[in-house]
Protein backbone atom coordinates (compact mmCIF):
# COMPACT_ATOMS: atom_id res chain seq x y z
CA UNK A 1 0.00 0.00 0.00
CA UNK A 2 1.17 3.50 -0.82
CA UNK A 3 0.56 6.41 1.55
CA UNK A 4 1.04 10.15 1.12
CA UNK A 5 1.68 12.39 4.15
CA UNK A 6 1.20 16.15 4.24
CA UNK A 7 1.24 18.77 6.99
CA UNK A 8 1.57 22.52 7.16
CA UNK A 9 0.49 23.36 10.72
CA UNK A 10 2.28 22.56 13.95
CA UNK A 11 1.02 19.85 16.32
CA UNK A 12 1.93 18.33 19.68
CA UNK A 13 4.92 16.80 17.87
CA UNK A 14 6.14 20.24 16.79
CA UNK A 15 6.72 21.40 13.23
CA UNK A 16 5.05 19.80 10.19
CA UNK A 17 8.31 17.91 9.57
CA UNK A 18 8.31 16.49 13.10
CA UNK A 19 4.59 15.70 12.81
CA UNK A 20 5.12 13.56 9.73
CA UNK A 21 8.10 11.85 11.34
CA UNK A 22 6.09 11.11 14.51
CA UNK A 23 2.98 10.00 12.62
CA UNK A 24 5.04 7.54 10.55
CA UNK A 25 6.17 5.98 13.84
CA UNK A 26 2.48 5.57 14.79
CA UNK A 27 1.81 3.29 11.83
CA UNK A 28 2.99 0.22 13.76
CA UNK A 29 0.52 0.92 16.58
CA UNK A 30 -2.20 1.01 13.92
CA UNK A 31 -1.20 -2.43 12.65
CA UNK A 32 0.59 -1.16 9.55
CA UNK A 33 4.13 -2.29 8.76
CA UNK A 34 6.32 0.49 7.44
CA UNK A 35 8.43 -0.94 4.62
CA UNK A 36 9.89 2.28 3.25
CA UNK A 37 9.59 5.99 4.07
CA UNK A 38 10.59 8.69 1.60
CA UNK A 39 12.65 11.74 2.34
CA UNK A 40 10.53 14.69 3.43
CA UNK A 41 9.92 17.45 0.89
CA UNK A 42 8.92 21.10 1.25
CA UNK A 43 6.14 21.85 -1.21
CA UNK A 44 3.98 24.87 -2.03
CA UNK A 45 0.41 24.71 -0.74
CA UNK A 46 -2.19 23.35 -3.17
CA UNK A 47 -3.89 25.21 -4.68
CA UNK A 48 -1.35 28.06 -4.79
CA UNK A 49 -1.96 30.68 -2.11
CA UNK A 50 -4.15 28.43 0.03
CA UNK A 51 -1.86 28.43 3.05
CA UNK A 52 1.65 27.92 4.37
CA UNK A 53 4.14 25.64 2.65
CA UNK A 54 3.60 21.90 3.23
CA UNK A 55 5.93 19.13 4.20
CA UNK A 56 5.13 15.98 2.22
CA UNK A 57 6.41 12.41 2.33
CA UNK A 58 5.33 9.00 1.09
CA UNK A 59 5.44 5.50 2.53
CA UNK A 60 5.19 1.94 1.40
CA UNK A 61 3.34 -0.11 4.03
CA UNK A 62 1.83 -3.54 4.35
CA UNK A 63 -0.98 -4.87 6.50
CA UNK A 64 -3.50 -7.65 6.71
CA UNK A 65 -6.39 -5.19 6.64
CA UNK A 66 -8.65 -4.29 3.74
CA UNK A 67 -8.21 -0.76 2.34
CA UNK A 68 -11.27 0.72 4.10
CA UNK A 69 -9.93 -0.49 7.46
CA UNK A 70 -6.49 0.94 6.67
CA UNK A 71 -8.10 4.29 5.84
CA UNK A 72 -9.97 4.28 9.18
CA UNK A 73 -6.70 3.60 10.99
CA UNK A 74 -4.99 6.43 9.10
CA UNK A 75 -7.81 8.80 10.09
CA UNK A 76 -7.24 7.72 13.70
CA UNK A 77 -3.57 8.72 13.45
CA UNK A 78 -4.58 12.06 11.92
CA UNK A 79 -6.94 12.67 14.85
CA UNK A 80 -4.13 11.95 17.33
CA UNK A 81 -2.28 14.90 15.80
CA UNK A 82 -5.25 17.26 15.92
CA UNK A 83 -6.88 16.72 12.54
CA UNK A 84 -10.62 17.25 12.66
CA UNK A 85 -12.17 16.17 9.37
CA UNK A 86 -15.54 17.81 10.12
CA UNK A 87 -14.12 21.34 10.17
CA UNK A 88 -12.55 23.36 7.39
CA UNK A 89 -12.83 22.65 3.73
CA UNK A 90 -10.82 20.84 1.14
CA UNK A 91 -7.31 22.05 0.43
CA UNK A 92 -7.03 24.00 3.67
CA UNK A 93 -4.04 24.21 6.04
CA UNK A 94 -3.94 21.13 8.23
CA UNK A 95 -1.95 19.56 11.02
CA UNK A 96 -1.76 16.20 9.26
CA UNK A 97 -3.15 14.47 6.20
CA UNK A 98 -2.43 10.83 5.43
CA UNK A 99 -3.93 9.63 2.17
CA UNK A 100 -4.19 6.04 1.03
CA UNK A 101 -2.92 6.42 -2.53
CA UNK A 102 -2.98 2.84 -3.78
CA UNK A 103 -3.22 -0.78 -2.76
CA UNK A 104 -1.18 -2.56 -5.41
CA UNK A 105 -3.29 -2.81 -8.56
CA UNK A 106 -6.65 -2.60 -6.74
CA UNK A 107 -9.31 -0.37 -8.29
CA UNK A 108 -12.07 0.70 -5.88
CA UNK A 109 -14.99 0.73 -5.98
CA UNK A 110 -14.74 0.00 -9.73
CA UNK A 111 -13.04 1.32 -12.86
CA UNK A 112 -15.92 3.50 -14.01
CA UNK A 113 -16.29 5.25 -10.64
CA UNK A 114 -12.55 5.76 -10.28
CA UNK A 115 -12.40 7.22 -13.81
CA UNK A 116 -15.32 9.56 -13.08
CA UNK A 117 -13.55 10.97 -10.00
CA UNK A 118 -10.22 11.11 -11.86
CA UNK A 119 -11.78 13.19 -14.66
CA UNK A 120 -13.74 15.49 -12.34
CA UNK A 121 -13.46 19.13 -13.43
CA UNK A 122 -11.09 21.22 -11.27
CA UNK A 123 -13.87 23.53 -10.04
CA UNK A 124 -15.84 20.48 -8.83
CA UNK A 125 -12.82 18.90 -7.11
CA UNK A 126 -12.95 21.56 -4.39
CA UNK A 127 -16.63 20.89 -3.64
CA UNK A 128 -17.36 17.23 -4.35
CA UNK A 129 -16.17 14.60 -1.90
CA UNK A 130 -16.61 10.90 -2.64
CA UNK A 131 -18.67 8.93 -0.15
CA UNK A 132 -16.54 5.82 -0.64
CA UNK A 133 -12.83 5.12 -0.84
CA UNK A 134 -11.54 5.63 -4.39
CA UNK A 135 -8.38 3.73 -5.35
CA UNK A 136 -6.02 4.59 -6.78
CA UNK A 137 -6.39 8.09 -5.38
CA UNK A 138 -8.09 10.00 -8.21
CA UNK A 139 -5.56 12.88 -8.20
CA UNK A 140 -2.29 10.92 -7.84
CA UNK A 141 -1.35 11.42 -11.51
CA UNK A 142 -1.85 15.20 -11.24
CA UNK A 143 0.15 16.02 -8.11
CA UNK A 144 3.90 16.42 -8.11
CA UNK A 145 3.80 16.84 -4.31
CA UNK A 146 2.64 13.21 -4.12
CA UNK A 147 4.61 11.77 -7.05
CA UNK A 148 8.01 13.23 -6.06
CA UNK A 149 7.98 11.51 -2.62
CA UNK A 150 6.57 8.33 -4.21
CA UNK A 151 9.68 8.24 -6.41
CA UNK A 152 11.65 7.41 -3.24
CA UNK A 153 9.49 4.43 -2.25
CA UNK A 154 7.80 3.05 -5.38
CA UNK A 155 8.98 4.62 -8.66
CA UNK A 156 7.89 1.52 -10.58
CA UNK A 157 4.36 1.27 -9.16
CA UNK A 158 2.04 1.24 -12.16
CA UNK A 159 -1.39 2.91 -12.08
CA UNK A 160 -3.74 0.03 -12.91
CA UNK A 161 -6.03 2.12 -15.14
CA UNK A 162 -3.61 4.59 -16.72
CA UNK A 163 -0.85 2.01 -17.22
CA UNK A 164 1.85 4.53 -16.22
CA UNK A 165 4.48 4.18 -13.50
CA UNK A 166 5.08 6.84 -10.85
CA UNK A 167 8.14 7.92 -12.84
CA UNK A 168 6.12 8.20 -16.07
CA UNK A 169 3.29 10.15 -14.42
CA UNK A 170 5.80 12.57 -12.90
CA UNK A 171 7.58 13.01 -16.24
CA UNK A 172 4.25 13.84 -17.89
CA UNK A 173 3.53 16.77 -15.53
CA UNK A 174 4.56 20.29 -16.52
CA UNK A 175 8.20 20.88 -15.52
CA UNK A 176 7.22 23.77 -13.25
CA UNK A 177 5.12 21.48 -11.03
CA UNK A 178 8.14 19.85 -9.43
CA UNK A 179 10.63 22.74 -9.56
CA UNK A 180 9.42 24.27 -6.28
CA UNK A 181 9.60 20.93 -4.42
CA UNK A 182 12.70 20.79 -2.21
CA UNK A 183 14.07 17.79 -0.32
CA UNK A 184 14.50 18.24 3.43
CA UNK A 185 16.45 16.34 6.06
CA UNK A 186 14.79 14.45 8.88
Amino acid sequence: MLLAFGANLGTRAGSPLRTIEASAKCLADAGLILRRLSRPFATPAHPPGSGPEFVNAAALVSSGFPPNEVLERLHGIEAEFGRCRSTGGRWQPRPLDIDLIADGDAVLPDGATQAMWRRLAPERQRQDVPGDLILPHPRVQDRAFVLVPLMDVAPGWRHPLLGETVAEMLARLPAGDSVAIRPLDW
